[in-house]
């Protein structure tokens, strides 16, 4: 079947080695947004083949079989691929995920999710458009890519997510409990923004608005930070910011288009 093709055994794969820093459950806001996001869940349901490639998983694999496993509520029988472009770090398969060698083309996959965390950070901001479209144009045809970062404990994240055509959206999330405004997520946005947020810039109207949201909502302050962000975010609909509404979620979540924070310079 064509789809099950497996990894092809490349000698240059595209891309450089970059850092692979990783960590037991540092990825878990995102893989919370993947398995409640309506898009992904029914593009990966939809699929002729359920395959998922966790690009760049760094110096250990855990996050690839956090990811694998958090995907089988969704679908139990998808077909997780970890590539690494550094041929020290690929490793034995185990629990029904493989891993091979392979950088941005995908090693001959055709995935219907890509996920590439902390990759592209370690990029120069001009290598997004081309990394972008190598990564696109090997999707499967109703493909996405996930091109996020955090911190080292994942309680700041941040993705852009894509398909064939180019970006769709912006996601914020991070820990209730321990970050203290909206716009402190600004040290842990994706390459194409983390250096957009200037006066002037969409990103930074946005986490600016956030910000005086969040300001508004401080008399729920004594109800949790989940509660105060829930009446922010709908502060922030009132205000004419297009958020998307998710169900309740232990994350503060911020998900708006790409067309509310693109930069005019891209895509």
């Amino acid at each position: 079947m064509a789809g099950r093709t497996p990894p092809r055994a490349l000698t240059t794969p595209v891309g450089t080695i970059t850092r692979g820093t990783t960590g037991v459950n540092r990825l878990r806001r995102s893989d919370r947004w993947l398995i409640h996001d309506e898009l992904v869940a029914t593009r990966l349901q939809d699929a002729t083949d359920p395959l998922v490639v966790d690009l760049g998983y760094g110096a250990s694999p855990w996050t690839t079989f956090e990811l694998a496993a958090r995907l089988r509520t969704v679908r139990a029988d998808v077909r997780v691929v970890g590539l690494e472009i550094d041929p020290q770090r690929v490793v034995p398969g185990r629990d029904g995920v493989v891993f091979a060698r392979g950088g941005f083309e995908l090693a001959g996959l055709r995935p219907v999710v890509v996920r590439a965390f902390n990759v592209l950070r370690q990029y120069p901001e001009s290598a997004v458009p081309d990394a972008w479209s190598t990564i696109r144009s090997a999707l499967a045809p109703e493909g996405l890519l996930v091109d996020g970062t955090c911190d080292e404990l994942g309680r700041r994240c941040a993705w852009v997510l894509l398909d064939r055509t180019g970006p769709r959206s912006l996601t914020l999330a991070w820990d209730p409990f321990t970050v203290e405004r909206p716009s402190e997520i600004a040290e842990r946005l994706p390459k194409v923004l983390i250096h957009r947020n200037i006066p002037g810039e969409p990103i930074h109207a946005l986490l600016s608005a956030a910000d005086r949201a969040w300001a508004r909502a401080a008399p729920l302050a004594p109800y949790g930070p989940r509660v105060r962000w829930r009446a922010a975010a709908e502060i922030l609909r009132a205000d004419g910011v297009p958020i998307r509404r998710y169900r309740r979620l232990r994350d503060n979540v911020l998900t708006v288009p790409w067309s509310a924070v693109a930069p005019a310079s891209t895509g």
